[in-house]
C-alpha cells in the first residue's frame, strides 16, 4: 500500500488526504515531524517538505498537486472532470487555494522562527493583504458543492481549515458565504470532515 508522509496541521496533506478518500484510494498515514528533518522524508523528498507519497515500488511523488494528478490517474478521473474547461477550472481554484496557503504559511514561520523583534510586520501585512484578496474574490463566488467534487473544492476546504486553525477569527468577517461554503462542505461530505488541519 502507497504511504502518505504528512502532518496533521498541513493543509497540502489535508488536500491530498481528502482526495485519496474521496477516489477510494486506500494509503497509510504516517505523520512526521518536518523540523525533526526525519531521515525517511528527506531520502524521500530532499527539500524536506509534506506531503509526499511512497509508492509501493520505492518511487515518491512529491507537492500536493502532483500527487492529486497521480490519484486522479489512478482513480480514473474521480477527482477531476474530463471536461477541459470545467477541468481547468478544478486546476486554478486548486491552484489559488494552495496559493492561500502559502502565504499564510509564510507569515507562520516568520513569526515562529524569527525573534519577536526581528519580524517583519510589512511582510506580514504583504501576505496577509494577498490572502484576503483572493478570499474576498472566492467569497463573492464561491464554488458549487454538487455532489460529484473536484481536488479544487478539497483544496479550498483545506485552506480554510488551515485559516481556521491559524488565524481564527480574523479571516471569517464579511465573508459569512465561504463560512457557510465550509459548514456545508462538512456536512455534505462528513468522510472527509476529519481530514481539516486541526
Amino acid at each position: 500500500m502507497p504511504k502518505l508522509l504528512y502532518a496533521s496541521a498541513s493543509p497540502y496533506s489535508s488536500k491530498v488526504r481528502m482526495a485519496a478518500a474521496y477516489a477510494g484510494i486506500a494509503i497509510d498515514l504516517v505523520p512526521v515531524k518536518t523540523e525533526d528533518k526525519p531521515a525517511e522524508l528527506i531520502s524521500a523528498n530532499p527539500l524536506g517538505k509534506i506531503p509526499v507519497l511512497v509508492l509501493e515500488d520505492g518511487r515518491t511523488i512529491h507537492d500536493s498537486r502532483a500527487i492529486t494528478q497521480h490519484l486522479n490517474r489512478l482513480s480514473k478521473n474521480a477527482l477531476f472532470p474530463h471536461n477541459p474547461d470545467k477541468r481547468l477550472e478544478a486546476e486554478v481554484l486548486e491552484a489559488l487555494a494552495d496559493g492561500i496557503c502559502d502565504c499564510a504559511l509564510s507569515m507562520v514561520y516568520e513569526r515562529r522562527t524569527r525573534p519577536d523583534t526581528m519580524v517583519y510586520q510589512p511582510w506580514l501585512d504583504r501576505q496577509w493583504a494577498k490572502i484576503t484578496t483572493a478570499l474576498d474574490l472566492i467569497n463573492a463566488n464561491p464554488p458549487k458543492l454538487p455532489k460529484k467534487i473536484t481536488a479544487g473544492q478539497m483544496a479550498l476546504r483545506a485552506a480554510l481549515g488551515y485559516l481556521a486553525l491559524r488565524f481564527a477569527g480574523q479571516w471569517e468577517k464579511g465573508r459569512g458565504r465561504l463560512v457557510r461554503w465550509a459548514a456545508r462542505f462538512d456536512e455534505k461530505f462528513p468522510d472527509l470532515k476529519g481530514c481539516v488541519p486541526g
